[in-house]
């Protein structure tokens, strides 16, 4: 630091009006200090305008019975030899295993280096919250800070999905009575950490805080940055070390207003601009008329948007008010939303109808389709090799195929299952059982025996098509096995007549489209039933932000027994497009689909990330061989798995951000809401991610927090249940915030278990 290291102005604001500025340098003082400054400039401006002449102005003042060297000389001797060896032990058992960092999701990546731009948000509770809130500290043993704490504490585990975080808070470090008076840095960074695990009632949480709190203000006098260099924590150049949160209520006495002989003096709230940290909470307790609780919330500005902050406030007055009403009441069972948030969440979005959708519902897919094939029946519908099918003899065929179906007995209803591998007959059989009133279980081939078995048992298809080379290798006795191939061919049959002429009932759009098996967290598939409604609902709420239609080239890419492959099929030919058929052994040569994409001219890609990396690297050879980069696609759509925004550094550098456009969903079939969708390239926020830290997923990655529906009126929403705020917890035995669903955008589970909806 370079002097001078206070330094002093006097600004004329009026007749009769001034404000001093006064500034000091940290090294030299800290929150307590200004309470003493104000006190001594207070005292001494009324000795000077009422002492007589030749008075010294120092007699105002009291002697010092200590300075601030005695206290740096004490502290030296103090914490050396066997007492610091004991601190630095407590604190490295404390600190055991701790989180480095502690995720909250931001409105924006988190920049590779640390920034310290900030902004601050005025909070209030009023007294009445107040008065209950010290009732609470009073009944349990406990203290305002720590009640305060607690709720801070839940309220930062619901956003993070942490069961144990650290959280800082400063101390005075006066804790001599002869060091309350002297100007200097005294104040110290503690580390409270928050252990959230099991779920506990907020009373015995608050026991958890009190015991925590006791025994870091009992080992206080290690100062923080001799904390950090003894137990070297995971360092980044992102985040502060160990906390990235601060905490305080301050009980600091800072001097408020007072009468002088003519003049009248009041402190002038400052714009702070830089925060230290993430967020800072720092309360005050009393107010305007002495009560209630005031404070402020720093946060950095590269991180979070003040409606954000907002939002985040409201739910923390929401906590307060739920465990002040009911201390004995889970940290899950604890209200988070307020009434206007909760009114949004289970009415607004959960029962109007999707954006695209009218209010007579969405026309059964298959009948996009044969919208489609009306409209334009000369189009190219289908390619695989050398076999093309327009839209015209895409619809004839599959019609005749669903009129042979109805003559085997299937119907509205009825589950037929389907088990190919990628080829014109297995889109054929997909139209043919809709066109007949069922819906189809796609069953991949590749799959043991014994998954098939169980697949076709649970879901109890008494029909299935397969194609004649697997016969031999399908499960006995659990369908009646029907050639697909031969029911697809096109040979006429005397009597024949499209199926529309003979159904006398058009299809429902909340008939049920297509059963997909997952693989279940108890280790057993669970079937997941999603309505003709719900698919077509997918794609109104993804076409809004991005379109597409009869110009784009798609390929079927995914097994059909991968949710991927709805969209992949429908996004096709719902909408006019042309859909290429990659064969397996393209599938799993990266050289080999790449050239596909190149001479297709495809333009819409679906990948799971660990796929699209493989086609990377093929991009990287092919260039590397003087052949052309892909020039059509303009949308990747990834899925399937978790995407890590930095593997696409490489992608961008050479494709650029705009186009194609990236696009990251999660569980496009099961999850007809399409959750989780973000534009991973869009204003260059990738490139950003890629550079830094990047985040993970929900909502895309962690673009933004506020509680907006990523699907228009689907009920789809990253924050807590609306019955409660908490988390559900995972197989690992970590929690992440939940994502409930409601309204007519929900699919179902079909186990032997019984039908869920989520």
């Amino acid at each position: 630091a370079s002097g001078p290291l206070l330094r002093g102005t006097l600004v004329r604001l009026a007749e009769g009006e001034n404000a001093l500025l006064l500034t000091l340098h940290h090294v030299i003082s800290d929150g307590w200090s200004m309470g003493v400054l104000v006190r001594e400039v207070t005292a001494l401006y009324a000795a000077a305008v009422s002492g007589g002449p030749g008075r010294p102005l120092g007699e105002a003042l009291p002697p010092l019975p200590v300075q601030y060297a005695d206290f740096s000389a004490w502290q030296s001797r103090r914490l050396s030899g066997v007492t610091l060896a004991r601190e630095i032990e407590h604190w490295r058992k404390k600190l055991a295993r701790v989180p480095p960092f502690l995720e909250l999701p931001t409105d924006r990546p988190r920049p590779p280096v640390q920034t310290f731009g900030g902004r601050s948000l005025p909070l209030w509770l009023e007294p009445g919250l107040a008065d209950r809130l010290s009732a609470l500290a009073l009944a349990t043993g406990t203290t305002l800070f720590m009640v305060l704490l607690a709720g801070f504490e839940t309220l930062l585990g619901v956003y993070s999905g942490a069961e144990d975080l650290a959280v800082g808070t400063p101390i005075a470090g006066r804790n001599r009575a002869e060091l309350e008076g002297l100007i200097g840095f005294f104040v110290n960074s503690l580390v409270l950490r928050g252990d959230l695990s099991g779920d506990p009632p907020f009373v015995d949480l608050l026991g958890r805080v009190r015991e925590d709190t006791l025994s870091a203000y009992t080992h206080q006098d290690l100062p923080f940055e001799k904390l950090v260099e003894e137990i070297k924590p995971e360092r980044s150049q992102a985040h502060s070390p160990i906390f990235q949160v601060m905490f305080a209520l301050q009980n600091v006495p800072m001097g408020g207003g007072s009468e002088l002989p003519g003049l009248t003096m009041r402190p002038l709230a400052g714009s702070e601009t830089a925060a230290k940290y993430d967020l800072t909470l720092v309360l005050t307790e009393g107010g305007e008329g002495g009560s209630g609780i005031g404070g402020s919330l720093e946060y950095n500005v590269d991180l979070f948007d003040a409606p954000t902050m907002v939002r985040m406030l409201d739910h923390w007055r929401g906590l307060l008010a739920g465990a002040v009403a009911d201390s004995g009441a889970r940290l899950s069972a604890l209200p988070l939303l307020g009434a206007v948030e909760r009114q949004q969440l289970l009415r607004e979005w959960s029962d109007a109808a999707p954006v695209g959708v009218g209010a007579g519902g969405a026309a059964p897919v298959h009948e996009l389709f044969m919208a489609q094939a009306a409209r334009r029946p000369d189009a190219v519908a289908l390619v695989s090799g050398d076999q093309a099918l327009t839209y015209g003899e895409l619809a004839r065929r599959s019609s005749r195929m669903a009129r042979r179906l109805a003559e085997l007995g299937v119907g509205p209803g009825m589950l037929v299952g389907l088990c190919a591998e990628r080829s014109p007959e297995l889109v054929l059989g997909v139209l043919a059982i809709l066109a007949a009133g069922g819906a189809y279980l796609p069953l991949d081939p590749a799959h043991p025996m014994e998954r098939l078995a169980y697949t076709l048992a649970d879901a109890g298809a008494p029909i299935l098509l397969a194609d004649e080379s697997l016969h031999e290798r399908l499960p006995a006795g659990a369908a009646r096995v029907v050639g697909l191939r031969a029911l697809a061919g096109d040979e006429e049959v005397a009597g024949e007549v499209p199926l529309p002429a003979v159904r006398a009932v058009p299809g429902d759009p909340g008939d049920l489209a297509y059963v997909i098996y997952t693989s279940g967290s108890t280790g057993r598939p669970k079937g997941v039933e999603v309505s003709h409604a719900n698919a077509a609902r997918l794609f109104a709420v993804i076409r809004q932000n991005v379109p597409f239609g009869p110009d784009d080239v798609w390929t079927l890419f995914h097994s059909i027994a991968f949710d991927f492959s709805v969209w992949e099929l429908w996004g096709a030919l719902a909408f006019g497009g042309r859909l290429v058929v990659v064969p397996g052994e393209t599938v799993r040569s990266p050289e080999a689909f790449y050239e596909l994409l190149r001479r297709e001219r495809v333009t819409v890609l679906s990948q799971t990330p660990s796929a699209f990396r493989q086609l990377l690297w093929a991009e990287e050879s092919a260039l590397a061989r003087g052949e052309e980069m892909v020039a059509d696609l303009r949308l990747v759509v990834f899925g399937g798995e978790a995407l890590d925004p930095a593997s696409l550094g490489p992608w961008l550098e050479r494709h650029g951000e705009e186009r194609p456009l990236l696009v990251n969903t999660s569980s496009a079939g099961r999850c007809p809401t399409s959750r989780s969708t973000c534009s991973t390239a869009a204003a260059g926020r990738c490139r950003s991610a890629c550079r830094g830290r990047s985040t993970s997923a929900a909502p895309g990655w962690r673009g933004g927090i506020s509680p907006a529906p990523p699907s228009p009126r689907s009920g789809s929403c990253p924050i807590p249940s609306p019955a409660g705020p908490w988390a559900r917890r995972s197989g690992c035995g970590s929690t992440a915030p939940a994502t409930w669903r409601a309204g007519a955008g929900t699919a179902t589970s079909n186990t032997s278990g019984g039908s869920t909806a989520r």
